[in-house]
């Protein structure tokens, strides 16, 4: 528990605002609340100053066990709430991945719930997660410099950021990485299409013999229906011939009675009727018109006789015309009124095999003028490395010495790359390697067997970068290992220097470095009740006279048990007032 409110937490500089554990390890319940700058942690050896840095490491994607759960508890549950508002590129990552609050877009709430069996559930803003979605938007919030798996600097991704944001051109780099995904892009296309040019080159022969069959045929819309009216007339003729012959001897022109004939006759028995009932009258009227309309018939079937053309050779032709049509139809296993809409389709299909050689050779000119659009940015981006690189080193080192590490140095060393293709980080790697010891070869920064050596190295690193740099919040454990005096003081000033620019968090055991802090929390243990033979955490905020204490404490040896002199409080008040 806190025993006093640890500051608003709602600083704009502040990054981490609040964490709050619960049943994890030793921790029953603890909310902590963080203020901006530089905050030290100390306390008792065993009380569990690494607590804090577990629990943040977990909230950071950190692999999960059943072990961190406090004995007798179903879960261990730790939420982080962070401060954006000065972490544009966090921001605009949350949106992407749809996980910002819109009415709260400087808020980033990280929640992680480990069960007794050891499996675990994370959230982002109440969006549930994976872990790697986890460790992404962690790394923008947090950087923990200690033997750690989050410590950025053993990244040589890192290394080339922090040179690239040193040379005040970080744009340049963003725009080589730029070319690169976009000649990537084209690239994975130009060979795609390349792999099926064989496959797509057989393919398009097979159609453009079809469709140049089916241009010799060249079989126009509704011309099958009218070849068929053709044929079905020109293949009766003879029967229509002497149909029509037939009907012209039965209306006029047969040697017996004929319907012309016998109309007439009857039209003359009623002409010699003096008196004609109405009756008789309507029938003469009937049969009148009757005698017309068949002499009309007659003139018709005249004309057809005169014009009847029966032209056996135009009905081979049309006979051969629709035998093409019908076989090419079954060949294409279609109906024939359908070739018209497959030669079209065939077509269109041809046109865009054709289009792909096209495509391809377009593809190759924007291969070529990405390359060189390439070539051009990245070497400038590289004269900017090899000029910034030599000054980094020589700000760096001078940092290094001034943590009593004389003999150490760091090489920002620039390796070309050997890759044809042009690469997202340019024309060659960066990497940061140290050496520790005089006439050492220099090794990356993974390889440094001390942990406290690396924290230093690492808190030279950020001191310098950190001004170019989007410094996140940055925790320190253990920086001050085999180091005192006036070097726990540079280190001190150096961590002081850090948080004036953002949020830093250091566990130490010198009081040099604990006394410069803008916030010091203090770690203690005390049984959980009385006779309880089993401990918990508390975390209080130290003011006045108790934080005199504490680094009267630590300047007398971190004695749990210890009376504070005149002299040693006076000192630890002095150290405090500087």
């Amino acid at each position: 528990m806190i025993s006093e409110p640890l500051g608003s937490g709602n600083d704009t500089h502040t990054m981490l605002t609040q964490l709050t554990i619960a049943n994890y390890a030793i921790v029953d319940h603890l909310e902590i609340d963080f203020q901006p700058g530089m905050t030290a942690i100390t306390g008792e050896t065993g009380a569990g100053k690494s607590i804090i840095l577990g629990a943040l490491g977990l909230t950071l994607g950190d692999r999960s066990d059943k072990g961190v759960v406090s004995h007798g508890a179903k879960r261990a549950d730790i939420s982080a709430l962070f401060n954006t508002s000065k972490l544009p590129h966090a921001q605009k990552w949350l949106d992407e991945n749809e996980l910002l609050i819109e009415d709260e877009p400087d808020t980033c709430l990280i929640r992680r719930v480990v069960g007794e069996d050891g499996r675990s559930k994370a959230w982002v803003n109440g969006f549930p997660v994976n872990l790697q979605v986890l460790k992404t938007i962690g790394e923008m919030l947090i950087d923990i410099h200690s033997q750690h798996e989050h410590q950025s600097l053993l990244n040589r991704a890192t290394h080339q950021r922090q040179l690239d944001d040193f040379t005040a051109n970080a744009g340049l780099a963003k725009e080589v990485r730029d070319l690169s995904r976009q000649w990537r892009s084209n690239n994975e296309r130009m060979r795609a299409l390349l792999e099926h040019s064989e496959e797509t080159s057989a393919q398009a022969q097979l159609i453009r013999y079809q469709v140049n069959e089916l241009d010799e045929l060249s079989l126009e819309d509704g011309e099958l229906e009218a070849l068929d009216e053709e044929y079905s007339r020109l293949n009766s003729a003879d029967t229509t011939l002497s149909t029509a012959q037939e009907l012209l001897i039965l209306c006029q022109e047969g040697e017996e009675q004929t319907l012309l004939g016998g109309i007439n006759h009857a039209l003359s028995v009623l002409q010699e009727l003096r008196t004609k009932t109405s009756a008789l009258n309507n029938v003469a009227e009937l049969l009148g018109n009757a005698s017309v309309q068949i002499e009309e018939a007659v003139a018709d079937l005249r004309r057809e006789i005169d014009q009847f053309d029966a032209n056996p050779e135009r009905l081979e032709q049309i006979n051969q015309r629709l035998a093409d049509i019908h076989s090419i139809a079954r060949k294409h296993k279609v109906a024939p009124d359908q070739l018209p809409s497959l030669h079209a389709e065939l077509q269109s299909q041809l046109e865009g095999l054709d289009n792909s050689d096209e495509t391809i050779e377009a593809l190759r000119q924007q291969d070529v003028a990405l390359r060189k659009q390439y070539q051009e940015q990245a070497s400038k981006l590289s004269k900017l490395r090899a000029k910034a690189a030599g000054e980094l080193e020589q700000r760096i080192n001078e940092q290094i010495a001034s943590l009593g590490m004389s003999n150490a140095s760091l090489k920002v060393a620039l390796s070309p790359n050997n890759a044809d293709s042009p690469a997202p980080g340019g024309l060659e790697s960066v990497e940061f390697l140290v050496s520790t010891n005089p006439g050492q070869e220099p090794r990356p920064l993974i390889k440094i067997a001390s942990g406290g050596e690396l924290s230093r190295i690492s808190l030279a690193i950020q001191v310098i970068t950190a001004q170019t740099s989007a410094t996140p919040t940055l925790v320190f454990d253990e920086v001050d290992v085999g180091i005192g005096g006036s070097v726990a003081r540079s280190v001190g000033r150096l961590l002081r220097e850090l948080g004036e620019r953002g949020q830093v968090f250091c566990v130490t055991h010198q009081a040099q470095v604990a006394s410069l802090g803008h916030q010091h929390l203090f770690v203690s243990k005390s049984a959980k009740a009385a006779g309880d033979k089993s401990f918990g955490t508390e975390i209080t905020e130290l003011r006045g006279e108790e934080q005199v204490k504490e680094i009267a404490r630590m300047l007398g040896g971190e004695s749990e048990t210890q009376d504070f002199t005149p002299e040693s409080l006076a000192h630890a008040q002095e150290m405090l007032s500087v």
